[in-house]
């Protein structure tokens, strides 16, 4: 590491490191790592295997590597030049941002509280940060390798390496130099991101029956296929074709809007490498995305026509007769509105909710799939009185969703800290006639369902 030496673009900044930073630096507990990968250390300051020197250039080492395969392959591409690069994780203390007048930001590292780890990379942040190795070590370790068998080399798979470098930026609490940034903030990794955003994951996320697009713009306006009732006209020989006399797309205007929200982690979660701390985040990133959209897709239906009732005569007749049969309908309830529908009988003693092994519920209502959500996400209006929403989800919710997602490591008071999740998205009703809200309170002479 050398001191006031401006790093790679990092993503709309470069960084130095200014010669006061690592003054108050503890360095009693720092690794030598490859790659950042803490299941491999190389030496350590509490081994007394990794000497550290700080001076007025940067920060120096040197290692006397452990005896094993992984540091052996490690000493082998450092000796031939093949890796001759640097990096480091920190925490950081003080910063600021600076703009000249060609428009370069620059981000100066003022202060440093801990440097965990250095590490040998193949791709550094920063080009003055190199690693040799000692000529005399060197021969002295080739003469004990001689004869030996050659080393197993191992390919380094770019989505992994990827995935590890995300983990040691949440490990170093947001300072690895090794990972895609926006604005200061890492990029979540694609592979994570796409099984994150996998609506086939999960059952309770109602995006899975609403439209939902990948935008590049943050705001615009996207073609949405409708239910249309143009039909194909009669066309002579040579004569053009005339134009339809419907309209085949509704043009749904759009304009992401940022959320953020709080992923959690302990200091021993943090610090104890036998947790899977990627999959925690993708995990708590998963439910953060559910419950948005859930929240969202729920206010874009409630703002459909209102309808009424206080029959099933009167929900039959939503279905039979103000929506197009043509639809794809799909009835969501609540709990509460779920438990009355599932206790009531027909005439001939049958359950008003059938069983249907297709449906996400595992019932139907007058043959229409059933959605379960909870009471505190779609909520009673009022006593007695049930939400419900039946219609053509497809065709009612547009989702516009930008698919990179970032997380800054922030101290959120003072007891807990962990990342904060970006996400840009919107929200917007494609068709009005798609789906009808309804609020239903039963008469109580109805409970028979005759």
């Amino acid at each position: 590491m050398k001191f006031d030496e401006p790093s790679k673009d990092l993503g709309g900044f470069v960084e130095v490191i200014t010669p006061e930073a690592l003054k108050e630096v503890d360095f009693s507990n720092c690794f030598l790592l490859y790659d950042h990968d803490y299941s491999k250390p190389l030496a350590s300051v509490k081994s007394d295997t990794l000497k550290l020197e700080v001076d007025d250039i940067g920060l120096h080492f040197e290692a006397t590597l452990n005896d094993t395969t992984y540091a052996k392959d490690v000493y082998e591409n450092v000796s031939k030049g093949v890796v001759d690069a640097m990096s480091f994780g920190f925490e950081l203390g003080i910063d600021s941002f600076d703009k000249d007048e060609e428009g370069t930001v620059t981000r100066s590292v003022k202060n440093i509280k801990n440097v965990p780890e250095i590490s040998v990379v193949t791709l550094p942040a920063y080009d003055s940060a190199n690693v040799q190795v000692n000529k005399r070590s060197y021969n002295e370790f080739m003469k004990k390798q001689k004869g030996a068998n050659k080393m197993e080399k191992t390919l380094i798979d770019n989505q992994n390496t990827e995935v590890r470098n995300y983990e040691n930026y949440i490990r170093s609490k947001g300072e690895v130099r090794d990972v895609t940034t926006e604005n200061a903030a890492a990029v979540v990794p694609e592979e994570l991101i796409g099984e994150v955003f996998d609506l086939k994951r999960s059952d309770y996320n109602l995006a899975q029956y609403a439209t939902v697009k990948t935008v590049s713009n943050g705001q615009g306006t996207y073609p949405v296929a409708t239910n249309q009732e143009a039909i194909l006209a009669t066309k002579e020989e040579l004569a053009e074709i005339e134009d339809v006399d419907a309209d085949m797309f509704a043009n749904v205007e759009y304009k992401v809007e940022t959320r953020a929200g709080k992923i959690a982690l302990s200091n021993e979660v943090v610090e104890d490498s036998e947790v899977n701390i990627v999959q925690e985040v993708k995990e708590q990133l998963a439910k953060l995305i559910d419950n948005t959209d859930n929240k969202h897709i729920i206010n874009v239906l409630k703002d459909f026509p209102k309808k009424t009732v206080s029959t099933l005569d009167g929900l039959k007749e939503i279905n039979n007769v103000m929506l197009d049969p043509a639809l794809d309908k799909t009835v969501i309830l609540n709990q509460s509105g779920f438990n009355h529908l599932d206790t009531l009988k027909d005439s001939d003693g049958r359950y008003i909710l059938q069983p249907d092994v297709t449906a996400p519920s595992g019932k139907s209502l007058f043959g229409l799939p059933v959605v379960l959500v909870s009471d505190k996400l779609f909520a009673n209006p009022k006593q007695g009185t049930y939400p419900m929403v039946v219609g053509d989800i497809a065709q009612s919710v547009f989702v516009a969703r930008r698919n990179q997602v970032t997380t800054q490591w922030e101290k959120f008071d003072f007891y807990s800290q962990g990342l904060a999740a970006i996400i840009r998205n919107d929200y917007k009703k494609i068709d009005d006639e798609a789906s009808v809200y309804v609020e239903f309170t039963p008469d109580n002479e109805d409970n028979s369902g005759e």
